[in-house]
């Protein structure tokens, strides 16, 4: 009898750790699934080396509200900045022609699609609305709460009427956050 309860604790256990994570793809496969069901695009932008982008993600991308907002809303997409992914977006193929396998957990040569997004620091959250151009970059850490604002300014379409300072600031100080920490 002990072992059955032992058993179906862990199995309990491992489906919760199954429940919390976001669904990451990569970009391809985002732009690929845009095409038949329009969703917005979060794209983590981190590189192997950035103690701040590990702490986005074991800090905030593992929050039990981000995970299920980003989920709804949202295509997750993981990006390595200095990757060798290659990249097929707006008919124009992006690579790391620079890329060294031997530095691959260390400083490495920026990905072109990084360069073409403007990405310049890790970690980035970058959006890409349904018809997948960009909209805003993210750079560093955000903690869950501060994430959550902009995860629902941006599925809700919000940022769109947010046309001068005054707006904006109108709606950061009426936004009372939701997610737990």
């Amino acid at each position: 009898m002990k072992k059955i309860i032992v058993l179906i604790t862990i199995l309990a256990f491992n489906f919760n750790l199954k429940a919390q994570e976001i669904n990451w793809m990569s970009l391809n496969k985002a732009l690929e699934l845009q095409k038949e069901n329009p969703k917005k695009i979060m794209m983590d932008v981190y590189a192997n080396w950035c103690g701040p982008c590990k702490l986005l993600d074991k800090e905030t991308f593992h929050n039990k509200d981000v995970v299920a907002y980003v989920n709804e809303h949202f295509y997750a997409v993981k990006f390595n900045g200095e990757g060798n992914e290659t990249i097929n977006y707006k008919e124009h193929t992006f690579g790391n022609p620079n890329y060294d396998e031997t530095r691959a957990n260390s400083r490495n040569s920026a990905h072109e699609f990084a360069d073409f997004m403007g990405i310049s620091a890790y970690p980035t959250i970058a959006f890409l609305n349904e018809k997948g151009e960009f909209v805003i970059p993210l750079k560093g850490f955000y903690n869950p709460q501060q994430l959550e604002f902009y995860l629902k300014m941006l599925a809700e379409d919000k940022h769109i009427e947010l046309t001068n300072q005054e707006k904006y600031n109108e709606y950061q100080q009426a936004f009372i956050p939701e997610f737990k920490s």
